[in-house]
């Protein structure tokens, strides 16, 4: 028989098979079965919280934007220029390092605070503070209007902890932190000379955190944060008198430059507004100047010198998250360039790292994704026709981005002036609060992204009614051009049906396909889908990852859907790809058990205790071993593909099974 020769490569896998744990069946642990020799053999390093794919990326990314800074910086290019600007913000961080100059720049922000005369004066501070990036009991943000998405509109939220979350501050299981919190105030305020050497810093530092109690018990909590409804209140600049007259509107809306289009507002937290405006009256003028004083060493604790960074670091790296050294000074570097000018160089980083047939292999994944969520919606049991109708409409409006933006970033206005590091962080926090104020009054820009390309990650905007793909993740293990379809479809693949499924998850689908709050489903609709999400959130709250401290399956519900029906449309979008062709046997996996051992190798990663903590009372994303076993066990694919049966670690029951979309 005559072989017949081609150019055209056998398709690898895409599976790293050298991390599979062969010992461990996939039908018991399918987690340990594909990571668990990688999980056994890695140690996270000393300078990280935790290690997983995104974090290999992010890494790689970070290496490669070094050598773009370096690049530019070669060039030795006039600092009023982009080039010039990256490479000053990067070069005077490093030149920094072990410099207190910082210091006395901190000491011309310290001066709002020490100026004040009355606690009246509060509510100008809070805004100035919220425009240069300092924390405050109030915080703002602009975006589309929620219930009118053609224009934007400024949300006023709760602030102004220097804990993670509220339950910090009010669950015993976190006492240990809390003590740890109060002497690193008290460590901050020696360190910056902010109390005399007769002064008890220790007494001070109680005080402020007994200040921070009293917000935190205003503060509402995450999973009622979730509710885009009761964080949905709008108010006329008139009506916010009435929620808090001490909160003085007139002068903190001044101080945010919000302008003159400002006609409305709406308030995520209506209750706290009120309650805290009480508490300015209740608390004395010089509690709140200490509580500020540390909240403005605290932001800019990186910048003061070397002592003021490592103590800083001891506090929010080590005792919070368990990571036992420093990253690399040059590695913050990149990360202040990114905060300060992330779109300049994404556009740098795009030019030398994102091929275009990427973007073009994407596209069509994306186009199989969304006519299996067509499918899908169609052919729901539980579903009425009416919603299905308006489910089909929201999808038909689904807009992907890919990659990069199509418009830049304009950062000329921004002022970079070499040798003043402190300035230039303040000057760019400034700069991009100016720009979201401009947008009031304006048009909806829809070409704008919320991420720069660089990032690794990806996002639904429901408001936007949009799903967008960062350059950055286009990589493998999330996207391999060389390797087979179906690792593919189960990594990248999955992430695109994510995105897309939270526009129907329980917080998205409150929304329409012009991104506005709006109830599109029948009564008996909305029945049936709390049914199965309350099962969701009974089988994640049964997840204990540390002792102490389940998974908090209200907070991660809208993630855990997201994830289930992503990689259940995934699946759907893999096998209409193939067009009724069987898919080749690799590495000895079948296309259908190659599809999920991608989504499995995907989460692969380890976290600190303390981190895991840390996320699982703030992170409304479940941690990552559990996005591949809860999901799987739900999944009628993955029980054929591996012929998973009763008695076996992975087997659920057909009935309890959690199917959504």
């Amino acid at each position: 028989m005559t072989t017949i020769e081609t150019d055209t490569p056998s398709p690898i896998s895409g599976i790293d098979l050298s991390a599979r744990d062969e010992t461990t069946r996939p039908q018991d642990d399918f987690f340990q079965a594909m990571n668990g020799q990688w999980l056994a053999d890695f140690e996270i390093p000393s300078d990280k919280a935790d290690f997983a794919s995104f974090t290999a990326l992010h890494d790689t990314a970070q290496e490669q934007l070094r050598a773009i800074i370096e690049e530019l910086s070669a060039t030795q290019p006039p600092a009023d220029t982009i080039p010039g600007k990256i490479a000053t913000l990067f070069n005077d961080f490093m030149a920094a390092e072990n410099s207190d100059a910082g210091l006395e720049r901190m000491l011309e922000v310290l001066e709002w605070v020490d100026g004040l005369r009355s606690t009246e004066e509060l509510p100008s501070v809070f805004g100035h503070f919220d425009r240069i990036g300092i924390g405050a009991p109030l915080g703002v943000f602009v975006h589309q209007d929620n219930k009118d998405s053609s224009r934007y509109i400024l949300d006023v939220r709760q602030s102004g902890l220097g804990l993670p979350d509220r339950d910090y501050f009010l669950d015993e299981r976190f006492a240990e932190q809390r003590d740890a919190y109060l002497a690193h105030i008290a460590t901050m305020l020696r360190m910056s000379s902010l109390v005399p050497e007769q002064v008890d810093a220790e007494a001070q530092a109680q005080r402020i955190v007994e200040l921070e109690t009293r917000i935190a018990e205003l503060h509402w909590d995450n999973v009622r944060n979730r509710d885009p409804q009761a964080t949905y209140n709008l108010h006329t600049l008139a009506g916010l008198e009435n929620l808090s007259v001490q909160l003085r509107w007139s002068d903190y809306l001044a101080a945010l430059r919000a302008g003159e289009a400002l006609d409305e507002v709406t308030v995520g937290q209506p209750d706290y507004i009120t309650a805290l405006g009480a508490l300015l009256d209740d608390v004395p003028l010089e509690r709140w100047q200490e509580y500020l004083r540390f909240h403005v060493v605290s932001a800019f604790a990186p910048l003061l010198g070397p002592e003021i960074d490592a103590a800083n670091f001891a506090f929010y790296g080590t005792t919070l998250r368990g990571i036992p050294e420093q990253r690399p000074r040059w590695k913050r570097g990149v990360d202040m360039v990114q905060g300060s000018l992330g779109e300049a160089l994404g556009q740098e980083y795009v030019a030398r790292h994102f091929p275009p047939e990427n973007k073009a292999r994407m596209v069509e994944l994306v186009d199989h994704l969304m006519g299996a969520y067509e499918e899908s919606i169609d052919g729901l049991e539980w579903m009425t026709p009416d919603t299905k109708a308006e489910a089909q409409a929201k999808l038909a409006t689904f807009r992907a981005k890919i990659g990069y933006p199509d418009l830049w970033r304009d950062y000329s206005n921004l002022e970079i002036i070499p040798g003043d590091v402190v300035g230039n962080v303040i000057r760019a926090n400034t700069f991009e609060h100016d720009r979201q104020m401009a947008k009031l009054g304006g048009p909806i820009d829809r070409d704008e992204w919320l991420m720069p390309p660089q990032m690794v990650n990806a996002y639904y905007n429901p408001e936007m009614n949009e799903i967008v793909f960062p350059a950055a993740i286009l990589q493998p293990p999330f996207f391999t051009m060389a390797a087979d379809d179906a690792v593919n479809f189960g990594a990248i693949g999955a992430v695109i049906g994510h995105e897309i499924s939270h526009g129907f998850d329980d917080k998205g689908s409150q929304y329409d396909g012009q991104g506005n709050l709006r109830n599109w489903w029948t009564d008996a609709d909305h029945e049936a889908f709390a049914e199965r999400t309350k099962a969701l959130v009974e089988q994640y709250a049964a997840y204990e990852p540390v002792e102490g401290h389940p998974i908090n399956g209200e907070l991660t519900l809208g993630e855990n859907i997201a994830d289930l029906s992503g990689l259940a449309v995934a699946m759907r979008a893999y096998q209409r790809s193939l067009g009724g062709q069987p898919a080749p046997v690799i590495d000895g996996l079948t296309g259908e058990q190659r599809f999920f051992a991608g989504y499995a190798q995907v989460w692969r990663g380890k976290t600190r205790d303390e981190e895991l903590v840390r996320r699982i009372a703030t992170d409304p994303h479940s941690p990552a071993q559990y996005r591949v076993l809860g999901v799987l066990v739900n999944s009628d694919d993955f029980v054929q593909a591996f012929e998973v049966g009763a008695g076996d670690g992975m087997w659920r029951d057909p009935s309890e099974r959690v199917r959504i979309w």
